[in-house]
């Protein structure tokens, strides 16, 4: 008797305290903060295609040109932890006109140049020495996780500021901050597209092909603030 006596004031003081217990005032503001840097490397996205009626004689080809290509930005001083494959891939391709089959084979290859003044004669080489396609080129930092800090404090300090502003008509204050999170959305500068390569380094020669400007380090957060 004494034990249920004893659970039922517990539960009722339970029940009184939900009872008395208030959702503590939050206020939830979005922070931005971006850092603008001149990149100092660059990250060509490049491919070795080649097709033919035969699977053999297409891989052949494919080997022969990516051996040309790696040996070249070895010459140059490409170190290997910066030429990455992607994947490689040899597929049969049928032709629904002409009802034939051919093979197309296939190495995506990934290369960093840690100096962006190196883009221009490093481009021309390997287009000169079997690259056949360039899926793209993005411009980066070598020192991105700094930015990224930087820009990760200035969007906190911008969500404070935002709080700050919503409050004062209130005449209210705010509290300390009670949850921070990050958003998706690192905004790098984007990678552009050079579907004519080839041609393009054949006409302008030794000319001057990117301009790489700035790029953007994009953070945005989440933070929750008590209201007081």
């Amino acid at each position: 008797m004494k034990k249920l006596l004893f659970a039922l004031i517990f539960l009722s003081a339970a029940a009184i305290q939900a009872q008395d217990a208030k959702p503590s005032p939050v206020v939830t503001v979005t922070g931005e903060g971006i850092v603008k840097v001149v990149p100092d490397q660059v990250l060509i996205k490049s491919r070795i295609e080649h097709e033919g009626d035969s699977a053999e004689q297409v891989k052949k080809e494919n080997d022969v040109a990516v051996d040309k290509v790696i040996k070249f930005l070895k010459s140059k001083g490409i170190k290997e932890k910066n030429i990455q494959t992607d994947y490689v891939n040899l597929n049969k391709r049928y032709d629904y006109n002409d009802k034939t089959y051919s093979y197309v084979a296939n190495q995506a290859i990934s290369i960093r140049l840690d100096d962006i003044k190196d883009y221009e004669s490093i481009m021309k080489g390997l287009l000169e020495n079997g690259l056949n396609r360039i899926d793209g080129v993005q411009f980066k930092s070598s020192k991105m996780a700094s930015f990224e800090a930087e820009a990760r404090k200035k969007a906190v300090l911008d969500a404070k500021k935002k709080a700050e502003d919503f409050v004062e008509p209130l005449n209210q204050s705010l509290g300390k901050a009670i949850s921070i999170s990050e958003m998706d959305g690192n905004n790098y500068q984007p990678m552009y597209r050079m579907a004519e390569a080839v041609e393009m380094s054949d006409k302008n020669g030794s000319q001057e092909t990117i301009a790489p400007g700035e790029m953007e380090i994009k953070v945005k957060v989440n933070v929750g603030f008590q209201l007081n």
